[in-house]
């Protein structure tokens, strides 16, 4: 359910000419977890048999604790290292197993909601673009699970040298668009890096919280599924 207190999108809905979508969190999800495709790895290796949910925790412990991350192979290997802490040493040929096991589509699970907003925003001639922080494997990725033709525009941090929230990587898919930044709509799960960053360019945004799929959102500018972006777009001026 959605729950808008300020006027911006709602009084710009039928003005706008582009949506940019977050991809993590926002259209898909590691599947079943990131610690069970680490510990499926790990048995698959023969380094041991280790607790997926123990893996996941210490990387999600991992993930939040770990400054600044320009998602380069040394970024992930230390993560990955925190997240086997006091269970496995990281070789190079587990950490080379795991980087490699991220980029094929079983590993992730698109959202029920992605595939009907992607297809309505492009019959509606809306262009499309993905604005991610991501490394390079991010396109072959899309490529795999079949969304990449649904975009107009996929714009990656590890290629245009700036991450979200910087202005850098938003102007990027504004470029790519051709479109001015008030006819964009950002959407993303991230409240600095998504809702923040993309209105600090200028853009409109939403904030996308799936965890609260179901109640009334009391965040200004929340919403807990995708489905509600295209009641935005219908609200009448």
């Amino acid at each position: 359910m959605l729950t808008l207190r300020s006027c911006r999108v709602d009084a710009l809905g039928q003005n706008i000419r582009g949506v940019t979508l977050d991809v993590g969190g926002t259209l898909i999800s590691p599947h079943p977890s990131v610690g069970h495709v680490y510990a499926s790895v790990a048995k698959k290796l023969g380094v041991g048999d280790f607790s997926s949910e123990l893996l996941n925790k210490q990387f999600v412990a991992g993930w939040r604790e770990k400054g600044f991350f320009d998602y380069s192979l040394e970024n992930w290997r230390d993560l990955v290292k925190r997240s086997f802490a006091g269970i496995a040493p990281v070789t190079d040929e587990l950490f080379n197993a795991i980087y490699e096991e991220f980029s094929h589509a079983e590993c992730w699970r698109l959202y029920p909601d992605v595939l009907p907003l992607l297809k309505e925003l492009k019959d509606r001639g809306v262009k499309i673009a993905a604005v991610s922080n991501w490394d390079t494997r991010l396109r072959g990725l899309l490529e795999a699970i079949d969304l990449a033709k649904h975009f107009d525009a996929i714009i990656v941090s590890a290629e245009v040298g700036a991450t979200k929230p910087q202005k850098a990587i938003f102007e990027a898919a504004l470029k790519a668009l051709s479109l001015p930044a008030e006819h964009v709509l950002h959407i993303g799960d991230s409240e600095r890096e998504d809702f923040q960053g993309a209105r600090d360019a200028g853009m409109m945004s939403l904030l996308l919280s799936r965890e609260e799929q179901g109640k009334v959102l009391t965040k200004a500018e929340a919403i807990s599924d995708l489905s509600a972006v295209l009641r935005i777009l219908d609200k009448p001026v």
